[in-house]
């Protein structure tokens, strides 16, 4: 059975303290348990204080079998940050401007040059999502026709590229699983993101039916309007079957005293340990609804 993680952002003490509520040791250098297995939701890097520590916890796991793990959109942030653009001599996949590099600027300063050179490659092998037996897991967003462009694609340059620069074959469907979806608001109306910055969309509910939302409801983010969505949502949209085995998400900043569920088949585990949240997990034994008391979460 797996206990699932969400996004650390860098906090490692956080994360110890977790995985000993889990019933994790260490054993020859790795956490592990006698019967479970973690799986990482991805975002271990950029942000928190303790980002080398992170690593040096997560990819032992990970690689000695005691883990498993999704990419999550700084790691893939992190590979077009550090990927020169071929057809941009000097520049990168991930442009280094004010924004680009003050999000990534505390992996810069706390991972050596060469330690972070390794982790890049080691993160090229993170799967973008995965199926398991009676579950369902992705950064983001499953979107199984997103998912049919991206199978079969290993993290290359190549693919990076088409994945990084907008109108690339790969960009929508990596923006979808590692970012989620998003509708444009209407003109005039904007929010401002965790990082302070104002944006004109908003991240929306894409495990839910879009019919009878409206912007305001159909949001992942508090958006103060009660207007009808468009029918640009309505032709993207391709709501989670309530019928479907569960799947787990993080990348979301969700907000709370404690966790709660998406719905009876989705979960976020990214309850905000880097914006003053705790880190959060869920213990999943192979029930297909979910249960809101399998939450576990730093106290």
């Amino acid at each position: 059975m797996y206990d699932l993680i969400g996004d650390i952002h860098g906090h490692a003490d956080a994360l110890l303290q977790l995985l000993r509520q889990l019933g994790y040791s260490k054993q020859k250098g790795v956490y592990r348990h006698s019967e479970r297995q973690v799986i990482f939701l991805g975002d271990f890097i950029d942000r928190g204080p303790q980002i080398r520590e992170t690593l040096e916890i997560v990819r032992p796991m990970i690689d000695a079998g005691a883990a498993l793990a999704v990419m999550g959109n700084h790691e893939l942030n992190a590979l077009a940050f550090h990927t020169p653009d071929p057809n941009k001599p000097g520049e990168h996949l991930r442009p280094h401007n004010e924004k680009n590099s003050h999000q990534h600027a505390e992996t810069v300063r706390q991972v050596p040059a060469d330690e972070l050179a390794s982790c890049l490659e080691w993160f090229r092998t993170l799967p973008l999502w995965l199926e398991l037996d009676g579950l369902r897991v992705v950064h983001a967003c499953w979107d199984e026709r997103m998912i049919s462009h991206v199978e079969g694609r290993p993290v290359s340059n190549e693919s990076l590229a088409a994945a990084c620069r907008a109108g690339g074959e790969l960009f929508g469907p990596v923006e979808t699983l590692l970012k989620g979806k998003e509708a444009r608001l209407p003109p005039g109306i904007t929010i401002t993101d965790k990082d302070g910055q104002h944006r004109s969309s908003t991240r929306v509910r894409w495990f839910d039916d879009p019919a009878g939302h409206t912007y305001g409801s159909y949001s992942m983010e508090p958006v103060d309007c009660d207007l009808p969505l468009p029918v640009s949502v309505f032709d993207e949209a391709a709501p989670y079957p309530p019928t479907e085995k569960p799947v787990f998400v993080g990348h979301y900043w969700m907000r709370g005293q404690q966790p709660t569920l998406l719905s009876p088949n989705v979960a976020c585990v990214d309850w905000s340990v880097a914006r003053g949240g705790f880190l959060c997990g869920y213990r999943w034994d192979g029930e297909q609804q979910l249960d809101e008391s399998r939450f576990v979460w730093g106290r």
